[in-house]
């Protein structure tokens, strides 16, 4: 059967099919929601234009900052994370860094690199039972309860692996408190991570401070925005320190390296040695 159809008449259809509100472009121009780059180029920092790319409108100074330090607070975290691993694992397999960047990135799932996400919901989740009438402490031990009912003891933003205080954590809480402070967030979310944090103290009888994910999820609450950018912008972010350490891995050389030296091998748990001439005939 033949689908083909005239030319005349479906010019709208073919510029239908894909529509954005992000870019404008013709011969000449690019406008990005409606703003000319050449006016945007030198004016903007990557975060502002973070910002206008999936919001649509220039943020306020303190909304840029505040975004800006969240993106600057996760670029890396040392090798022993998989995804700066795979990237530089990849970067001695002989493949560009586009491929060692991609390598990484595909591993920022819900166990490394989703935390962010899944504390924005849990923040979200609570400032809705605060609006249903509950008070803060009510509203945050009730939903503590139902996300470990749900998921397990593991409470998403909380508690680190590697630092018994995260770092990064207490100076973003900082930078967050001081734009409340000025009015350019509410500081709503920042109470609700505090909450937890007490929450889990009062329940195991030490504290579980706040890590990088929590911190970095109660700006982007704060600056509401929808939690599944939380991801999206984690992946930029630690997309830089991939980037550095795929490169700097080009610049050491190696080939093939695997995740321990060649020299080590992993712990063989199967079958004893066996022989197949000992099954007789096959």
């Amino acid at each position: 059967m033949n689908t083909s159809r005239p030319l005349e008449g479906i010019g709208h259809e073919v510029s239908d099919w894909w529509k954005t509100d992000i870019i404008e472009m013709e011969p000449g121009i690019i406008r990005y929601q409606g703003y000319p780059i050449e006016q945007l180029i030198g004016e903007l920092s990557f975060a502002q234009m973070i910002w206008l790319m999936v919001r649509g409108e220039l943020p306020s100074k303190e909304q840029g900052e505040l975004l800006d330090s969240a993106l600057v607070s996760a670029i890396d975290h040392g090798p022993q994370a998989p995804s700066i691993a795979i990237a530089r694992m990849a970067a001695t397999c002989g493949i560009g860094l586009n491929n060692a960047i991609a390598s990484a990135v595909n591993v920022l799932g819900d166990v490394h690199g989703g935390a962010g996400e899944q504390a924005m919901e849990l923040y979200e989740n609570i400032a809705r039972l605060m609006d249903e009438g509950l008070e803060l402490q009510e509203a945050v031990a009730t939903e503590v309860t139902e996300h470990i009912a749900n998921h397990g003891k593991f409470i998403p933003g909380f508690g680190h692996r590697f630092h018994p205080v995260d770092p990064r954590a207490p100076k973003l809480m900082s930078i967050v408190r001081d734009a409340a402070s000025k009015g350019g967030v509410t500081g709503r979310f920042a109470d609700i991570a505090e909450g937890i944090e007490t929450e889990l103290q009062n329940r195991k009888g030490k504290r579980i401070p706040m890590n990088i994910d929590g911190a970095t999820a109660v700006i982007y609450a704060e600056l509401e925005m929808p939690s599944p950018l939380a991801r999206g912008l984690f992946c930029l972010s630690r997309s830089v320190g991939i980037l550095a350490h795929a490169w700097e891995q080009t610049q050491q050389g190696g080939r093939n390296k695997g995740p321990i030296p060649r020299n080590i091998l992993w712990n063989y748990t199967g079958k004893s040695k066996r022989d197949l001439k000992d099954r007789g005939t096959l």
